[in-house]
């Protein structure tokens, strides 16, 4: 792929000469004349000079409130990202508008997703993995979408989940008229008593997120147990760089693992565009939605890349399409995969090792203020909430004043998050404000 390079009015003139017509008019003489756009009708705004763009696009700009010191994840994580990754995906020939047609040529492409594939499988434990999805929310979605069939239609849902996790699959659900079953939270995680009376022979799948909305890791590998007796599958959602000291979902026996793949080398952008990550056991790998890269040897028995197994609808007849899915976020992936070969193993488990220590370093200081204590029980990773003895907006304002973005507001009070961008003098600073605010 090179720059865009607009046709010359020469060009296009010859080009209708070819097709045997005089003018534009007559090319599209067949759609009605009150459909077509008339020259203007659009109201556009004059052109503008490079600098006058330019000068318009900072004052866009300086609307974004870039904090420094940032304690709030709930699904956006600030990590971390090596200088290469950047350098490496701002290369033109990656950077394209939609992913690459005619990609059995484009081998370089290619070889980028068969290796973002490869460390999502690495990292996750499971057999085969795509080449991404929009987001973490509709890779959850269309893994639900991979466990239905006739016999078996229900989606069970942990409250624990992300809460526009939990919308999507319902968005989903509603739309292939399956049954969408959301059962609640308890004590932050999954609520087991109530997981065990949704199961029935009509369950399909059941989705459960690691470490949970709340932060709180969940014990999977119970769960799937619980899940597969009742002949069900089950779908883990999980955190990428809690992947790297957690059990993998393979170690837990998660049928299909998904998740959001901004936490591997994505900016915090407004909402995206992120990836979702999908992989799962070799028995699920045929009904894997969207892309998937494989190797091979070409006539010459030189190594080569091919799409390979697509499930999706324009692929097979579309009565057995389990998707429509049919394009991936191939830049961002290609961005995670840089930032794993980056970080490799070691990288990834210092990453996650500095989010646990920090947030619990964070946790232990906050819950020494007066009216200040956890939430739930159990075991945190780089997430947790606490409650907080005045009131929450307030509290939030105050920390923004102070160039600090706080946790995000949650019935139970506020849910924080630490990752290895945050300092210890971040932290203590962070306690300073809380215990001032408190001591009103």
């Amino acid at each position: 792929m090179s720059s865009y390079v607009p046709s010359t009015m020469k060009q296009r003139l010859e080009m209708l000469e070819a097709v045997g017509v005089s003018s534009f008019e007559e090319l599209y003489a067949d759609v009605p004349e009150s459909m077509r756009l008339k020259e203007g009708a659009l109201d556009l705004p004059d052109g503008m000079s490079e600098m006058e763009v330019k000068a318009s696009m900072e004052m866009m700009a300086a609307k974004n409130k870039v904090f420094p010191c940032i304690f709030r994840g709930a699904g956006a994580y600030n990590h971390y990202i090596p200088s290469i990754v950047k350098r490496v995906t701002a290369k033109e020939e990656f950077v394209t508008a939609y992913t690459p047609y005619q990609a059995e040529i484009s081998q370089g492409i290619l070889q980028s997703i068969f290796e973002y594939q490869t460390m999502i499988c690495e990292l996750t434990g499971m057999d085969a993995a795509n080449a991404s999805v929009y987001d973490g929310p509709s890779a959850s979605a269309e893994a639900a979408a991979m466990c239905r069939d006739r016999k078996r239609e229900k989606v069970v849902i942990s409250g624990a989940c992300h809460p526009e996790v939990i919308k999507v699959m319902r968005t989903y659900c509603y739309g292939a008229g399956a049954e969408c079953v959301v059962i609640p939270a308890a004590d932050g995680r999954t609520d087991v008593d109530a997981l065990k009376a949704a199961l029935d022979d009509k369950t399909a799948c059941v989705c459960v997120q690691q470490p949970s909305f709340f932060g709180i890791v969940e014990d999977c590998a119970a769960i799937a147990d619980l899940v597969h007796a009742a002949g069900a599958k089950f779908i883990m959602n999980v955190n990428p760089i809690a992947a790297a000291v957690l059990k993998t979902p393979a170690e837990c026996g998660a049928d299909i693992a998904v998740g959001e793949g901004q936490p591997l080398g994505i900016p915090m952008a407004f909402g995206g565009p992120y990836l979702g990550f999908m992989a799962c056991t070799e028995k699920m790998q045929r009904k894997l939605p969207g892309r998937i890269v494989g190797e091979t040897r070409d006539a010459e028995g030189r190594r080569c890349f091919v799409l390979t197994l697509q499930a999706r609808e324009q692929h097979i007849r579309r009565e057995k399409a389990s998707s429509n899915i049919c394009s991936n976020e191939a830049l961002c992936a290609l961005t995670a995969g840089v930032y794993m070969a980056v970080m490799g193993p070691e990288g990834m488990r210092e990453v996650a090792e500095q989010c646990f220590a920090k947030a619990h370093y964070m946790a232990a200081n906050i819950i020494n203020i007066q009216g200040f204590h956890l939430a739930y029980p159990g075991v945190f990773f780089n997430e947790f909430v606490t409650a907080c003895p005045v009131d929450t907006g307030e509290l939030l304002s105050i920390l923004e004043e102070k160039g600090i973005l706080g946790g995000l507001a949650v019935a139970e009070g506020i849910l924080w998050c630490a990752t290895e961008m945050n300092s210890r003098e971040q932290i203590d600073t962070l306690v300073s404000v809380l215990k001032e605010v408190a001591g009103k």
